[in-house]
């Protein structure tokens, strides 16, 4: 909507825009003999700088030139550099809502904005999801702009490309998508920007409100797109040749294309020798192949396979079990929704009560339902080492929890067949998964020797001179 050239109608229709608020402050005041107002939101915007940058200077002004009056204000007068010319009444009611101050003249058809917001905001700090022993500790938080001059700091190149959206019919929230021109494949680029344009919906809270929007596949329990917390580690990917998209009021930064492998790998491996990065990341696999087995298994060996269990481990389950009210497959299935239950009321529970709930949910449930006769201990002691080896890959922990129940009722219905059958089901659906051209389960399916010197092995840097080819990129050297 076009500016009226009468000023009190462009304070009335922002005023009419946001409904008559209290929070919309508008002054009025003269420079010289020409009429002005400021709007802004209150709490939003840096009142100190626009008292001593703005109205005080105006206010002392007695005369202005015949000519370019509004000019001769903005450029002579007005002690602040961050000015933008906006011709749409529509848009400015927008900025204003992002803690922007318009400034209008009467008798002038142009609105102008100044960049005197003042957004409350976190400090950065390490964030509590990627702790690291070694390396830097700086997080991202929830203010786009100093998000992306942290990114700027590391990345002091012009080859940094940044592509700014707005997306959100309330929220109006701001996105960045962000990653070096001269590593990254346009193509992807630029399909990962089109589907954030087509994104149509009323507001954007945080970064998996989109996330939702990028997934190849909408319905599936995989994880498909990676998320990080670090600066440092979003750095590395873009380095990689991958995409990073910020969202305003999130501190999760995305990165696409995303492999299954990413999650299995941390921070800390390449802060350390190449030789405890390879033991940790088998450790991890590891542990994820336990947390998904373990239950499945040891019900299918206890009900169909028992003449695999050594003799001893034998006696102990069949003395442990006897007399049990409950069959095996409902007592690990009842132990494993035990632990989960306590698992979620542990997270939302206030935290001065998180000893109390240890307490009730280890001593008191766990000792006295074994005691009662209600479960076994090896029940207990199996489901424990299944939670315990989940926690070793936390970014994977919803899916491998969701698995662990899946093969626990396999392993309960065909015991060790139905167990290959799901694994088998598992790998060729997961083979079948392109990622924004990159296979989820690259390197090794498909086989990419190159790739490996950085899956679970772990090689020295100076060994890594080119790229990853698991995904898009139009520069493969890194290291010369």
């Amino acid at each position: 909507m076009a500016i009226f050239k009468s000023l009190s109608k462009n304070v009335n229709y922002v005023k009419t825009e946001f409904g008559n608020s209290t929070d919309i402050i508008v002054k009025q005041f003269y420079v010289a003999n020409m009429q002005v107002a400021l709007l802004y939101l209150k709490g939003m915007t840096n009142i100190i700088q626009l008292t001593d940058f703005v109205i005080k200077p105006m206010q002392k002004l007695k005369t202005l030139p015949k000519n370019n009056k509004v000019n001769f204000i903005l450029n002579k007068v007005i002690n602040f550099p961050e000015i933008t010319n906006e011709n749409d009444l529509t848009e400015i009611v927008t900025q204003i809502t992002k803690g922007k101050v318009a400034l209008f003249f009467d008798g002038s058809t142009n609105g102008y904005l100044l960049e005197l917001d003042s957004p409350k905001e976190r400090s950065i700090t390490e964030p509590p999801t990627s702790a690291v022993l070694k390396g830097p500790r700086e997080g991202f938080n929830e203010n786009l702009k100093t998000n992306l001059a942290v990114i700027r700091k590391i990345f002091s190149t012009n080859k940094l490309k940044t592509e700014m959206l707005t997306v959100g019919k309330i929220t109006t929230t701001q996105i960045c998508v962000m990653y070096l021109k001269n590593v990254a494949d346009k193509t992807l680029a630029k399909q990962i920007v089109n589907k954030l344009k087509n994104i149509n919906i009323d507001g954007i809270i945080d970064s998996y409100y989109i996330a939702e929007f990028l997934k190849p596949r909408k319905f599936s329990m995989f994880k498909q797109i990676g998320n990080t917390e670090k600066p440092d580690i979003a750095c590395a990917k873009m380095l990689e040749g991958k995409i990073v998209v910020l969202v305003d009021g999130s501190p999760l930064a995305i990165t696409l294309p995303y492999i299954l492998l990413e999650d299995f790998q941390a921070a800390d491996d390449y802060y350390n020798t190449s030789a405890h990065a390879t033991f940790v990341r088998v450790l991890r696999v590891a542990s994820a192949l336990i947390t998904i087995l373990l239950p499945g298994l040891y019900i299918a060996m206890q009900i169909y396979h028992y003449k695999a269990i050594p003799l001893k481990f034998l006696i102990t389950i069949t003395n442990s079990t006897q007399g049990l009210p409950l069959t095996p497959v409902t007592e690990i299935l009842f132990v494993l929704v035990l632990f989960e239950i306590l698992y979620e009321a542990s997270l939302r529970m206030p935290e001065y009560l998180g000893i109390a709930l240890s307490v009730v949910g280890a001593l008191i449930l766990g000792d006295t339902a074994v005691k009662a006769g209600l479960i076994s201990p090896p029940a207990v002691m199996i489901v424990a080492l299944s939670g315990i080896t989940l926690y070793t890959i936390p970014d994977q922990a919803q899916q491998l929890s969701l698995l662990r129940f899946m093969f626990t009722l396999a392993g309960s219905v065909l015991g060790f067949y139905g167990i290959i059958l799901l694994s088998v089901f598992f790998v060729v659906y997961l083979n079948d998964f392109d990622n924004f051209k990159t296979p989820y389960l690259s390197p090794f399916s498909p086989f990419i020797k190159q790739d490996i010197k950085d899956s679970l092995l772990k090689q020295p840097l100076v060994e890594m001179k080119y790229r990853p080819k698991s995904f898009p990129t139009i520069n493969h050297r890194r290291l010369k």
